[in-house]
C-alpha cells in the first residue's frame, strides 16, 4: 500500500527541480490530467514540495517546474512543521463564491513582483491526493486564494493576466525589464496583447 508523502519543511542547497520564470513557454502551456496516481506522481510530488520550501513559496503547480501535469503541492504554513500540507491532482472548482477580494499576490515564476489580484473570496474544490483518493475541499481566505492561484498555472496562466490595475502592473514589470521579457511571449496567451503598449 502507498504511503503518504511526508517531506522535511527546509531548503535544499541543491532542489530537485528547476523553476520556470516569466518569458518560457512552458509557462503557457496548458497542463494534462494524470492518468495514474502512482509512484512516478508521488515522487514529482516530494520534488515539487521540496523546491518549493527552497524557494521560500507556498504553492508551487507542475507546469513551473517544466512539467505539464495537473498536479499541485501547497503550504500556507512553512515555517510550522506541524501544519499539514497539500497536494491536489487533477483538481476541478465545483464552486466560486459571489464575494470578490483584493490581496497581494506574488509568484515564484515572477520573482520580486507583488501585486493586487482580485479573486472570489471562497472556492470549492475537487481532487485526488498523493494517494489517489478522492477529496472535496471548501475554503475561503489564503489558502483558497493560493489554491485558484496554482490552478490559473494548470492553464497557462500567471497571476500578471489577472491585475486590473495596468499603471501598477507597469511599473511592476518594469522592475523586471518585462518588455524585453515579452518578446518571449507574444502570441503566447490571449491577455499579452494589452501589454503591447509598454514597448
Amino acid at each position: 500500500m502507498p504511503a503518504p508523502v511526508i517531506v522535511e519543511k527546509k531548503k535544499l542547497e541543491n532542489p530537485p527541480r528547476r523553476i520556470h520564470f516569466l518569458g518560457d513557454r512552458t509557462l503557457r502551456q496548458p497542463a494534462k490530467r494524470v492518468a495514474k496516481v502512482d509512484e512516478e506522481i508521488r515522487l514529482l510530488v516530494k520534488e515539487m514540495f521540496q523546491t518549493m520550501y527552497s524557494s521560500n513559496g507556498i504553492g508551487l503547480a507542475a507546469p513551473q517546474v517544466g512539467v505539464h501535469k495537473q498536479v499541485i503541492v501547497i503550504d500556507i504554513e512553512p515555517d510550522k512543521p506541524e501544519v499539514e500540507t497539500l497536494v491536489l491532482i487533477n483538481p476541478v472548482i465545483k464552486k466560486l463564491s459571489r464575494q470578490v477580494c483584493d490581496m497581494e499576490e506574488g509568484c515564484l515564476s515572477v520573482p520580486n513582483v507583488f501585486i493586487e489580484v482580485t479573486r472570489p473570496e471562497e472556492v470549492e474544490v475537487s481532487y485526488k491526493d498523493e494517494l489517489g483518493h478522492p477529496r472535496t475541499l471548501k475554503t475561503r481566505g489564503l489558502l483558497s486564494r493560493v489554491i485558484q492561484h496554482e490552478m490559473d498555472h494548470l492553464q497557462g496562466v500567471l497571476f500578471v493576466d489577472r491585475v486590473e490595475n495596468e499603471l501598477l502592473l507597469t511599473e511592476e514589470l518594469r522592475k523586471i525589464n518585462f518588455p524585453l521579457v515579452l518578446l518571449n511571449q507574444l502570441n503566447s496567451h490571449p491577455n499579452t496583447h494589452k501589454y503591447l503598449p509598454l514597448l
